[in-house]
């Protein structure tokens, strides 16, 4: 990716200030996807991460995770795999949960959707704490399939998420197009 690049992606990005609650400083991507050029760049860079690494599939996480993953998907001809919150899925699904700072959550898949065989990339909007990352590795590697790595729109490394979800990756890369 190039500089130009990550800097148009980056002026559009919007700070909000105490949302969801105070002290917290929102990054809102809505700006980014409103603008073609914006997220037809951001596509661009995601599709090709996942080309460079042999993806074979595309694992989207919930909700941001979608609007990313999906055209990824399409524009590297990939198949598009959505991790959902527990509840969310028909039909039979492996589940993961996870621990958050003021509790648990758990994210499943549907069960027949990754194989053996299938090089997964992971794509989310935001790498902050490593937590939901990590759930949907391990859900990867329990449906038989391998990881190709693991690639963000951002990444807030003053939380700790890489260092926490570099093990659980095994070697396969991590990526994200902007570090804050």
């Amino acid at each position: 990716m190039t500089v130009n690049t990550q800097e148009l992606l980056l002026s559009r990005i919007r700070d909000v200030a105490d949302y969801p609650k105070p002290g917290v400083m929102f990054k809102d991507i809505t700006p980014l996807l409103a603008d073609p050029a914006a997220f037809t760049a951001l596509t661009d860079a995601l599709s090709e991460f996942c080309v460079r690494n042999g993806a074979t599939k595309i694992v989207g996480l919930e909700a941001r995770g979608f609007i990313l993953a999906a055209p990824v998907a399409v524009r590297a001809g990939l198949g598009f795999i959505p991790v959902r919150k527990a509840g969310k899925l028909p039909g039979a699904t492996l589940s993961q949960a996870y621990e958050l700072e003021y509790g648990t959550a758990e994210i499943e898949v549907h069960a027949e959707d990754l194989r053996a065989g299938d090089r997964v990339v992971v794509i989310d909007d935001v790498l902050a704490t490593g937590g939901t990352a990590e759930a949907s590795l391990e859900l990867v590697r329990r449906a038989g399939a391998d990881v190709a790595g693991v690639v963000v729109l951002m990444e807030l490394g003053f939380l700790g998420g890489r260092p926490r979800l570099e093990p659980s990756l095994a070697g396969a890369p991590l990526e994200a197009l902007i570090t804050l």
